[in-house]
């Protein structure tokens, strides 16, 4: 039965006090003390109580942890099973704490970092087992660290259910396994889920109605995680954990209708029409549109979501374009100069992961309306600068069969090439030896385009542009 709560209660902590820094090198972790019989049975060692606060002090009398030569300090503490407990250690003691079951079993420790001038309290968490009295170790963080210090402990209570619902927002804790939780969906509609955690790397799995099945690890930024997608009427098991391993600690899980601008449609397929944005949503499978162009055009093409990493194909008429992260961030930019005809357009994530809204539009340039930079003629370099997001078009005439090479150099930015016409479409990227780009072909007397640019469509800097015959 999973664990959760849609609110935390915490007893509220005692003051901490700020002194003196002992022992200010940089130790390694503290490595815990070695227990030992006494202290399992608990032979005359003070006893700390859920809630209380304990003052105490490491000094060169303290019990000696052979280990790393650090000293070290001992407290009973009796709890009971299901409780959730927080042990902070404050004070000028650089330290560390531990906590030990019946069995001298190491349960948790705190992973406080030092440092010179103010280190930061070291903490730990943890969710009890079984009912009995546990052994709470209060260690310096090496053999120079001594000085009083101050133990505060807490319960956090959390509201155990295994529902939830829609919206909600409900806090848990994990614990070497996961949490397992039914929801109900009532109407069918766009949804999102979220969890976020600072203790663990949060992961979501979830299964519904005719073998319905979505995961997620990373999707909400940083380790947190999100499933974003559309949900039919029926009964769902949401399952939490971490993504690796068998780690503990909070995590917020919170519920809700995703943020859909209002008044939009979503098309999952159909035709992409020319300056007419839309709207759809991707749920693993890809989406297919098409569209005509009556003329020869430059087309850019881009797929926008701030819920998965979007990707973009382009196919029709002997042609074929990819883009993964063109756009800004990890949005797909797709940009081709394209004959009249009929193409296709497939929109997914890469990698096939996620799920979520995103915005799909397509603009169109005349290819006579083109800007150009000028004529290219055979060995004769052009020096140029390119603009961030800029495309600089050159004109080659080509009056004799044969074998041309066709070079963009640059030490500022990645060089990406393409070169058009007569029934050609070609492109480079590194051909050229290290971020340079070149295209080798034979080309028919007529007419063609150079297209220099930035391989990131982003990038800016000086290039030379340069037509050989081979």
């Amino acid at each position: 039965m999973a664990k959760s709560a849609s609110t935390v209660t915490l007893a509220a902590l005692g003051g901490v006090a700020v002194g003196l820094v002992v022992g200010w090198q940089l130790p390694n972790a503290t490595t815990p003390p070695v227990v030992d019989d006494a202290v399992a049975e608990g032979n005359e060692l003070p006893t700390l109580q859920l809630g209380e606060r304990q003052r105490g002090e490491i000094t060169s009398a303290s019990e000696l942890n052979g280990k790393d030569g650090s000293r070290f300090d001992r407290f009973l503490l009796p709890l009971e099973e299901g409780t959730l407990i927080e042990i902070e250690l404050g004070g000028p003691l650089q330290g560390t704490l531990a906590l030990y079951d019946a069995e001298q079993q190491l349960l948790a420790s705190s992973s406080n970092v030092a440092y010179y001038d103010a280190p930061a309290a070291a903490s730990l968490r943890r969710r009890i087992d079984a009912d009995g009295d546990y052994l709470l170790v209060v260690s310096g963080h090496d053999l120079h660290s001594y000085g009083p210090f101050t133990l505060t402990s807490r319960e956090m209570e959390l509201i155990t259910s295994d529902t939830l619902e829609m919206p909600s927002r409900a806090d848990g804790w994990l614990q070497d396994g996961s949490d397992d939780y039914t929801l109900t969906i009532e109407e069918s509609g766009l949804y999102q889920i979220e969890m976020r955690s600072s203790d663990v790397d949060a992961y979501l799995v979830l299964e519904g109605p005719n073998g319905y099945r979505r995961e997620d690890d990373d999707s909400a930024g940083n380790l947190d995680a999100r499933i974003a997608d559309f949900l039919e009427p029926g009964e769902y098991r949401l399952t939490a954990r971490s993504a690796y391993g068998q780690n503990s600690g909070l995590y917020t899980l919170e519920l809700g209708p995703h943020e859909l601008a209002s008044g939009e449609t979503l098309r999952n397929s159909g035709e992409l029409a020319i300056d007419e944005p839309l709207h759809g949503w991707f749920s693993g499978e890809s989406l297919n549109y098409e569209f005509t162009l009556e003329s020869p055009a430059a087309v850019t093409i881009e797929m926008l979501s701030s819920d998965f990493d979007s990707y973009l194909e382009l196919s029709g008429n002997n042609v074929h374009f990819s883009d993964d992260d063109g756009g800004e961030g990890l949005n797909a930019r797709l940009y081709a100069s394209l004959e009249a005809g009929s193409y296709q357009l497939t929109a997914r994530s890469h990698g096939g992961h996620g799920s979520g809204l995103f915005e799909l539009r397509a603009s169109a340039i005349d290819i006579d309306d083109l800007p150009s930079n000028g004529q290219l003629e055979v060995d004769s370099p052009v020096q140029a600068r390119l603009e961030s997001g800029a495309r600089d078009y050159y004109e080659l005439v080509v009056e004799s069969a044969g074998h041309y090479r066709l070079d963009l150099l640059s030490d500022d930015f990645d060089a990406y090439l393409e070169l058009e016409g007569q029934g050609l479409f070609l492109s480079d990227d590194d051909g050229a030896g290290d971020l340079n780009a070149r295209i080798s072909t034979r080309l028919e007397p007529g007419t063609y385009r150079a297209i220099a640019r930035s391989y990131s469509n982003s990038e800016s800097g000086n290039y030379t542009l340069q037509l050989y015959r081979e």
